[in-house]
């Protein structure tokens, strides 16, 4: 096997693959330029990896587009990103049609902007019946707040049953998706920054040198080859 090159009728593809694309401002900066450009090329970059996870038959791809933490950035930064990701919901519904991509939402849609919840909203109805890759696109999302949020929802349905994994699982922002196979992230950062915390427990990362706007549809092959290599064994040992 060269490069990035798979072949994905004897290697395992992941089921589930969760990105954080990370890089986007030292991009820009690296090239003298504002941090809104490294936005607007990393989104230029996500669409093409969505082309790549359809193509490929990934079911689930998670993206990463705005933490709970990342409010704390410029007034400035926070709306041209906002304004990005109603640009990108509006404009690419062609995209989604022609690939059958459902669209789908993780995080809590009650701290965002109005506008962007509609537009979400408006979206998911456009795209449910979609049987493709379904892309859910992780905004105003923390995992510690999803968890939380999941621990309200169960305490306002006063559930009778036992609690275990599986039934607070129930709560949780999406519970029909299963558990990410594969987390990546960019830019050689090691650390989660508070992303699928619950689901992710047992995935398997891969972290890339690269920053996000220069990741490739070569990189993201790569980055599956390397999880095909993997055995998984859920903190069990092989028979």
């Amino acid at each position: 096997m060269k490069g990035g090159e798979l072949n994905t009728e004897t290697k395992k593809v992941p089921t589930h693959i969760g990105i954080i694309m990370d890089g986007n401002g030292r991009w820009a900066k690296g090239r003298g330029q504002m941090r809104t450009q490294g936005h607007l090329e990393g989104l230029t970059t996500a669409k093409k990896t969505v082309k790549t996870a359809s193509d490929m038959g990934i079911s689930y791809l998670t993206l990463y587009v705005f933490s709970t933490e990342n409010w704390k950035r410029t007034a400035d930064e926070v709306s041209f990103i906002m304004a990005l990701v109603k640009q990108y919901l509006k404009g690419e519904l062609n995209f989604f049609r022609e690939n059958r991509i459902r669209i789908r939402h993780a995080g809590d849609a009650s701290g965002l902007p109005h506008e962007i919840a509609r537009e979400i909203q408006e979206v998911i109805e456009d795209t449910k019946a979609f049987e493709g890759l379904q892309v859910i696109l992780a905004l105003n999302y923390g995992g510690r707040d999803e968890i939380i949020r999941g621990v309200r929802r169960l305490l306002a349905a006063d559930a009778q049953s036992d609690l275990t994994e599986e039934t607070f699982r129930q709560y949780l922002d999406n519970p029909d998706i299963p558990d990410p196979d594969l987390i990546i992230r960019t830019a050689g950062e090691m650390r989660t920054s508070n992303f699928l915390l619950w689901e992710g427990a047992y995935a398997e990362y891969v972290v890339s040198e690269k920053l996000w706007p220069d990741w490739t549809e070569d990189d993201f092959k790569a980055a599956i080859a390397r999880f095909s290599g993997r055995e998984r064994r859920y903190g069990g040992t092989k028979a």
